[in-house]
């Protein structure tokens, strides 16, 4: 049983001075019970003076006295291995009526805490030991996320929190401003029925307005409930009624009319709020975002902060929705702690500056439905005061670029297909440049791959032609990017290519992977400058474990996670929780990789994915894909086939353009594409020009590329033999990519069964690629 002596300790943190006592009545040996620590919160007089306005000195008046109990029993230090935990968890089935529903959802809170059962809970009540460590960054103290919020009010008070853009205009709040915000929001939940661990789902593009929804709900001691804007009708209904949804937000009368179309659906509902735009014809429960925020007026402070001095650390506050890219989304229950913590270890482990020193500036224009924007956007900004720019809703339509070179960050998050866009974009306007032009842009590229490689291999040496070209080219391509002050330059949430990476790197933007899962609370390992090697994701951060579980001779194994970053389990789902966290309290990730010598990470591929064919042979398909993409340029999407099948074959799809309202795949080619087919004298503009064998130029090419992918495989069983190109790209709103662009396989193999049918309805193994069936 873990002893902890706190003698005359007082901690200032933030608005508050929290005073700590520890009763501890047995021997430490031979302690049994569970022995309770107290967190008593008082309000600084100095600090509340310096609020200037009344909002924020009501929520913070003198008489408030909060006091959190934390049982020791809720915390397990040292947890990374060896520990089996006996978890009983009431299993609950899937609703079958509305009557049930209610049962289910509509329960009273208890009058005291449920029992802690382990390290993982699958109930909307329930409580987790935190993984504690005895020292470094694992032992810090646990905090909720209203206590995170007070510290950050405090230290950067009259620091911008937030900026958003209306009429050409940026409107700003500070960190007092924004702060406020949440307690109205909070307390208008609230007014609106908002029970206990109950969801508040947000369905729009990233916005003010959605942050505060989001830490309202929280501090209203409900959940936080992010929901895709690309999700259908029924999609929204699956997620609220998982969550036991009491109130909706969503941006815009698009949003709204998906909601409006299931609420009748949805029993628990009490209240939709719409914060972009006026409603168009007035209903019951239906609200602008102006009459929402001052609905919870009458609502006493001291209301709102009983129900905030009943939050603990190891409590629930955020359900993170799984993009069902292999079936239905898993509600991922994330704690106070694994977000107050995990925002604390990351910012520490990439070197975030705090506000007082120089603030950090970032951009949100990525879902928000997904954790690596809520961490990114909300909780490191928080935590290091930090300004958050909100995009244009049009972002990756082709603003987003306008936004960087307005507001110039600091760090910058795109996934591989945004960084990837930039790609096209820049060799495209580079084609076009004089012949002058493109051969020094080529020497810069070739000085600036070679030196930066020799720096990632622990070089210092900046040779003069480097500094030359830096500023010949480099400077002018950060600051046309807007990337100009931009020291932190970050991919993640999906494979990207070697050759991104070192189109980027030859450029001296050095992109760094992250990785990580909505179970880990966003990061688990993340590349640094001074620690990054190409196509690997770098190394864990400070207070985080990785095992490789089961390696295989080449050091393959599963990818598994420990640290305090763990999530507590998946709503109402036992036996998915039960899989994903073994009995050791190992994260499973379903991730294949391994660790170089310096002790890098790599992922080569995903147990769930991999492809076993009918000799047996394990093939990951991701490699191969990626390899093909690289020498074809062309190809914007390529899908590996060949599971329990005597050969692989492949899906390929061109690079086209998108419709900029729906996402649509359209059938013009991209610039690029264009340009690729000029180069192998194909007039080709559009993609119906080339399928079907039409364009014997461009199969030509593809064919070649193929071969040469196929001579770099290891064996025979890893070669493509057939391929076919599709008439159409893959897209979101076709079905074919989750809202973070994975590719769900499973539902591509289904879409063109008849294709993959024609792969294998003869029964030989073709002789070789050049009898490969390409149609």
């Amino acid at each position: 049983m873990l002893h902890i002596l706190l003698v005359s300790a007082s901690l200032k943190i933030k608005d508050a001075e929290y005073m700590w006592s520890h009763r501890n009545t047995t021997k430490e040996k031979d302690c049994t019970k569970a022995e309770t620590m107290h967190w008593t919160m008082l309000p600084d007089l100095e600090t509340r003076g310096a609020f200037g306005d009344s909002a924020t000195q009501a929520c913070l008046k003198p008489d408030i006295h909060v006091l959190c109990e934390v049982s020791v029993d809720d915390v397990l230090v040292n947890s990374s291995a060896g520990i089996v935990e006996d978890h009983s968890v009431v299993k609950t089935t899937e609703t079958e009526t509305e009557e049930f529903q209610k049962e289910m959802f509509m329960f009273k809170a208890p009058a005291s805490p449920p029992p802690t059962s382990g390290l993982w809970t699958t109930q909307r009540d329930g409580e987790v030991k935190l993984r504690m460590d005895e020292h470094g960054i694992g032992s810090e103290t646990p905090k909720t996320v209203h206590e995170l919020f007070l510290e950050s009010v405090k230290n950067y008070g009259d620091y911008f929190a937030l900026a958003s853009k209306k009429n050409d205009k940026w409107i700003k709040f500070t960190y007092k401003q924004y702060y406020a915000e949440c307690r109205k929001a909070a307390k208008s939940f609230i007014k609106l029925g908002l029970e206990r661990f109950h969801g508040v789902g947000i369905l729009g593009f990233n916005s003010a307005e959605w942050f505060i929804a989001d830490i309202g709900a929280i501090l209203a001691g409900g959940f936080a409930v992010g929901i895709y804007t690309t999700n259908s009708p029924d999609a929204c209904q699956y997620v609220a009624e998982n969550c036991g949804a009491n109130i909706l937000v969503v941006e815009n009368q698009k949003q709204l009319q998906k909601i409006l179309e299931i609420q009748h659906k949805l029993p628990l509902l009490k209240a939709i709020v719409v914060y972009n735009e006026e409603l168009k014809e007035k209903r019951p429960n239906l609200y602008t975002w102006s009459e929402f925020m001052n609905i919870g007026n009458d609502v006493p402070d001291t209301q709102l902060d009983n129900i905030i001095a009943s939050q603990k650390p190891n409590q629930c506050c955020t359900l993170i929705y799984t993009s069902g890219t292999t079936g239905q989304p898993k509600g991922v229950m994330l704690s106070h702690d694994n977000i107050t913590w995990t925002a604390l270890a990351a910012g520490k482990y990439v070197q975030l500056t705090e506000a007082a020193v120089k603030q950090e500036v970032v951009i949100s224009y990525l879902p928000l439905s997904h954790v690596a924007a809520q961490m990114i956007d909300i909780w490191l900004p928080i935590k290091f005061g930090a300004q958050t720019f909100f995009a244009q809703p049009d972002a990756l339509k082709g603003t987003l670029v306008d936004t960087l070179r307005e507001v110039r960050p600091t760090a910058f998050m795109g996934v591989p297909r945004v960084w990837e866009k930039m790609e096209e974009k820049m060799k495209s306007v580079g084609s076009k440049s004089s012949m002058l032009r493109r051969k020094v842009a080529a020497w810069a590229k070739e000085v600036g791959l070679h030196t930066n490689l020799k720096r990632m291999k622990g070089s210092s040496e900046l040779p003069v032609n480097f500094r030359l070209a830096k500023q010949l080219v480099y400077k002018k391509v950060r600051k046309a990017l807007g990337l100009d002050r931009c020291t932190k330059c970050y991919t993640g949430a999906a494979p990207i290519t070697k050759e991104t990476l070192e189109f980027f790197l030859s450029l001296n933007i050095p992109v760094y992977e992250l990785y990580g899962m909505s179970e880990s609370s966003g990061p688990h390992t993340i590349s640094l400058p001074h620690a990054f090697r190409i196509s690997s994701c770098g190394k864990e951060i400070t207070g985080c474990r990785t095992l490789i579980y089961k390696p295989d001779s080449d050091g393959n194994g599963e990818i598994c996670f420990s640290g305090r970053h763990v999530f507590m389990g998946y709503l109402n789902m036992e036996e998915k929780t039960k899989e994903a966290i073994d009995e050791a309290g190992w994260l499973h990730s379903g991730d294949l990789g391994k660790h170089d010598k310096d002790e890098f990470l790599f992922i080569t591929g995903r147990i769930k994915e991999l492809i076993i064919t009918a000799g047996g042979e394990n093939i990951p398909p991701v490699p191969v894909e990626d390899a093909v993409k690289e020498a074809v340029p062309i190809i914007s999407n390529a899908m590996l086939i060949g599971d329990k099948a005597k050969f692989l074959s492949m899906l390929l799809t061109l690079k086209c353009k998108a419709n900029e309202e729906t996402g649509e795949p359209e059938d013009d080619l991209t610039p690029e594409a264009i340009e690729y087919c000029l180069k192998l004298g194909s007039k080709a503009t559009k993609v119906s020009e080339i399928v079907g064998g039409k364009d014997k130029a461009i199969y030509a090419a593809v064919q070649k590329g193929i071969s040469s992918v196929n001579e770099r495989a290891v064996s025979n069983a890893q070669k493509v033999q057939k391929w076919v190109i599709l008439e159409k790209d893959f897209s979101i709103s076709g079905g074919e990519l989750g809202p973070t662009l994975k590719l769900k396989r499973p539902v591509v193999a289904k879409m063109y069964k008849d294709q993959i049918d024609r792969f294998y309805t003869d029964a030989e193994t073709p002789a070789s690629t050049e009898n490969s069936l390409r149609q």
